[in-house]
């Protein structure tokens, strides 16, 4: 709304004496034809309005014409007030009356009545706009006039869908939102960000972020603090995280994370209110992405080994050199332990089998990364215990894996007394078998830097043992048999 610029501010409805000696003296007082402060007032809150607005008094006479409204359409406060309606200046002759009736009928009912009209303007060009109006009435109580306010059509549809895209994206959407203050505490957050982070949705407000992510929230508010600095990057950055849930446990998360500077449109400068924070849980596909490299990289491997070994004349650096290609990427350490005398026996009829002792002939170095080199133990078996996973891989022929218990001061008591090195907390014994016999065992070894073995891993360690084992048992021949040549 805003006061006319040639000095009449006279409101709809004001008709001087006939309204009271009060009424006189307050109309006096704010919008007086003396310019005082309160017309000066009233006239600098209607130009500074951000919406056009004009009024109406009960003829028809246009009483406010604010800057918007000459912003919009062309025409000054000067030449609008006190003008009868929009005919002949502002609107078409043909649409003139129908405008007017129009608007003015917002004087009989009660609330707001919207329309859309093509006016003029002052160039001769037409514009749409959307018109909010409604009755003004006087201090009698009877109808006193009409004030209407109007924007561009096209202005109020952007609005509107501004509007409607954060309704939608703080409804329901697929993506996770999260709008984040400058002290990066949450204000709002959406359905699908609350169940990604397994909470509530107003529970999370205020509450700072480590209190729901566990680790990775170094990198997030990071993330945040940069987008509030130097605005939103350029590309989308996928963030590994470590969820609390409600029971307590943790989960591994990948979110694929976009970030936007929110800045207010109301003041002069930008000023920063927060980011706005759009994920989406990409932690599936980044699983089965990685999945399928170490697949293709463990194949590579297998291929690599075997063409490796093929060179090879002894069968005992065919299986070192196998050995080595498996353990990149694998694990830390590798222990080679063959059967004393030969293939393990197998239990007679009705019978028990007889104990099965170990000698080690080739390990990895225990204190840092090397190739697999043979061990001269002299035939003096390993002294293992019973319910060793070596021994318990021979008596099940297959697999057996083993971790530490949680907690590093029992990690080298744990990894020493099974005649490992100290560093040890994860291990996957794995039968050498070859012709339906038990050659031996093999020990893959991983340090706290890894993750325990998983199924996946013990299948991939048979596949390395059973070309192992088919060089070990060559020698086993080699030993066996007489040279023909002697």
């Amino acid at each position: 709304m805003s006061a006319s610029r040639s000095g009449t501010t006279r409101p709809p409805g004001s008709d001087g004496p006939e309204s009271g000696e009060a009424d006189a003296a307050g109309a006096a007082e704010v919008t007086g034809p003396d310019g005082g402060p309160g017309a000066d007032l009233l006239a600098a809150l209607l130009d500074g309005m951000d919406a056009a607005l004009c009024a109406f008094d009960a003829d028809g006479v246009i009483t406010h014409w604010n800057r918007e409204a000459e912003r919009i359409l062309g025409w000054s406060a000067d030449e609008a007030v006190g003008r009868r309606g929009f005919a002949g200046w502002a609107v078409r002759s043909a649409d003139a009356d129908e405008v007017h009736g129009r608007l003015m009928s917002a004087m009989g009912v009660p609330g707001r009545l919207v329309h859309e009209f093509a006016l003029l303007r002052k160039d001769g060009s037409r514009v749409l706009v959307r018109t909010q109006s409604a009755g003004v009435r006087g201090a009698d109580g009877k109808p006193a006039g009409v004030y209407c306010a109007f924007s561009e059509v096209h202005a109020q549809i952007d609005l509107e869908r501004s509007i409607a895209l954060s309704e939608a994206l703080f409804d329901d959407a697929l993506w996770g939102v999260v709008l984040v203050d400058v002290d990066l505490r949450p204000t709002v957050v959406n359905g699908h960000a609350a169940r990604a982070l397994g909470s509530g949705r107003t529970a999370l407000l205020g509450r700072p972020l480590g209190e729901t992510v566990v680790q990775g929230v170094e990198e997030l508010e990071g993330a945040l603090h940069h987008v509030l600095a130097e605005g939103a990057p350029r590309a989308l950055a996928e963030l590994w995280v470590t969820l609390r849930t409600q029971d307590g446990s943790e989960r591994r998360r990948c979110w694929r994370s976009g970030f936007v500077r929110l800045a207010s449109p109301l003041a002069e400068e930008p000023v920063p209110l927060g980011v706005g924070w759009l994920f989406q849980d990409v932690t599936e596909a980044r699983l089965a992405a990685q999945e399928a490299d170490k697949l293709r990289f463990r194949t590579s491997q297998l291929h690599r080994a075997g063409r490796a070994a093929g060179e090879c004349e002894d069968p005992m650096e065919a299986a070192r050199v196998c050995l080595d290609f498996a353990l990149v990427g694998f694990a830390d350490h590798a222990l080679i332990d063959l059967v004393l005398g030969g293939p393990a026996p197998v239990a007679p009829y009705g019978g028990d089998v007889p104990p099965t002792r170990l000698v080690r002939v080739a390990a990895t170095p225990a204190g840092s990364a090397g190739p697999c080199l043979p061990v001269a133990a002299g035939g003096i078996p390993v002294r293992y215990r019973d319910g060793h996973p070596a021994l318990q891989a021979v008596s099940r022929n297959g697999s057996v894996r083993a971790s530490a218990p949680t907690g590093a001061s029992t990690t080298p008591t744990w990894s020493v007394s099974r005649q490992w090195p100290p560093d040890s907390v994860h291990a996957l014994c794995t039968v050498l078998r070859s012709r339906g016999r038990t050659l031996g065992v093999v020990t893959f070894l991983r340090g706290t830097t890894r993750p325990s073995f998983e199924r996946q891993d013990a299948i991939y360690a048979e596949d390395v043992t059973a070309r192992m084992a088919a060089s070990l048992d060559l020698l086993t021949l080699l030993d066996v048999e007489p040279d023909p040549e002697a």
